[in-house]
This record gives structure tokens, sequence and C-alpha cells, in this order.
């Protein structure tokens, strides 16, 4: 476990997010890189298709239904921690649910859940109201949106991650200083 100073508090970090595509994949990694702390993938049981007319199909119904699909053991205490970034690819407009369901199952009271998700350009919807209603006792600051295609011009992502960071009150290393212990605010 990272331990980094907010406010003056020490924090304990952790990074959690699923990944359909690899896309939230990297964007978690690139949070990790900056803010320090344990990361955990999450996976549903039964993965989802990968053709894509019959992945959209099934993810309708199950935003639509609010499933919360079985996920494969998970080995990571959340209440360990006390500020939660949290993952997902942006399905309809709302977080996947395999992370609505590890968020549902979790204990968070008390927690800070900053989420992060990535997207096609489609329907953004509102995840941190979404991640408010399902954590009622959590403090869920502004959601990260991701563009897929910044994650590769290596610009535009860096600076739109370090002033999410920066506007949730979270140090962090600035891109390319990573040999660099001090934490950035």
């Amino acid at each position: 476990m990272t331990n980094v100073c907010e406010n003056g508090n020490a924090k304990k970090i952790l990074i959690v997010s699923y990944s359909y595509s690899g896309n939230t994949h990297r964007i978690a990694k690139e949070i990790r890189m900056a803010v320090g702390g344990d990361s955990y993938t999450i996976f549903p049981w039964q993965p989802y298709p990968m053709e894509f007319s019959e992945l959209l199909r099934q993810v309708k119904e199950e935003v639509k239904t609010k499933y919360r699909p079985r996920l494969l053991p998970v080995n990571v205490v959340s209440a360990n921690y006390d500020i939660i970034f949290a993952g997902s690819p942006n399905w309809c407009g709302t977080i996947a649910p395999p992370l609505y369901s590890w968020l549902y199952y979790s204990k968070l009271d008390g927690k800070i859940i900053l989420p992060f998700v990535s997207h096609c350009g489609g329907t953004q919807g509102d995840i941190q109201k979404d991640i408010s209603r399902l954590c009622p006792k959590s403090e869920v600051r502004e959601t990260l949106y991701v563009l897929d295609s910044t994650l590769d011009d290596g610009r535009t992502f860096p600076d739109l991650l370090a002033r999410w960071l920066e506007k949730n009150q979270i140090p962090h290393k600035k891109k390319g200083k990573e040999n660099d212990d001090k934490r950035l605010v």
C-alpha cells in the first residue's frame, strides 16, 4: 500500500478497474504511475462477447436492469484504503456492470471515490451521479472522461490527467518525472 498526503493526512490509494478493450487498463496504469497506490483489475466470471452486436445487446440489457455480474474472486480489501480510483469503460452512458458489481458489494462508506472512464465518443452520462447513488456514504468526486483516441497522442491525456488530479487535490508525479519522488499538487 502506498500513501500520499492529502491536506496533510496520509491516505492509502487503490486503483480498481474493469477494462473490456484494454483502454481503461491503460488509464489505470497511468494513474498508478502518477499517484502510486495498489492496483486491482476486476474480471467478470463470464467474459463478455467479442462480437460487437452481441456485446451491445447484452450491455444494454444489463445496464437497463442494473445487473451485477458475478466476479472472479477479489483479493483486495477495500477497508484498507482511503482513496479509491474506480475505472470502467463508458457503456450506455454509465459504468460497466462489472465495476457496478464491485462497487455495490464493497464496503466504501467514508471513502473518497475518483471515477474514470474510457469512451469512444458516445453518450457521457453522469458517472459521478451514478456512483454517488450506488455509494451514498462515500465522497464521489468529479469523473475523468478519456476519449480513447487521446491515449495515443502522447500529449492530451497526460495533461488531462494532471488537471483532473490537481482539481481533485490529489498529489501526483507529472508525466516524464517518474524518477522524481516528489508529489505535485
